[in-house]
């Protein structure tokens, strides 16, 4: 697999780990694709994973698609409404 790297990083610039394609995939006709497998492997993906899809819209027609692990996704939610509910609560 080719790893394309970027010279820059168009990551927010508070996040330390830079952003780059790992990888490209194709969409079959039934609309399913695969994630290559040293990809699964080094993002710690099995069978049974679980997945939060987000999309990201500009100028109405969704331009990004991003992955979270759920378990990722969940720490993220109570980091950031944590603190919101502990002061409602």
């Amino acid at each position: 697999m080719n790893v394309i790297e970027n010279d820059g990083c168009s990551c927010a610039p508070e996040v330390e780990a830079c952003c780059k394609v790992e990888a490209l995939v194709n969409v079959d006709d039934r609309g399913q694709m695969v994630l290559p497998k040293e990809l699964r492997e080094k993002a710690g993906i099995q069978a049974g994973s679980k997945l939060a899809l987000t999309t990201w819209e500009k100028d109405g027609e969704v331009c990004c698609i991003t992955m979270t692990k759920v378990a990722e996704l969940t720490d993220m939610v109570k980091a950031t409404l944590g603190p919101v509910m502990k002061e409602i609560l």
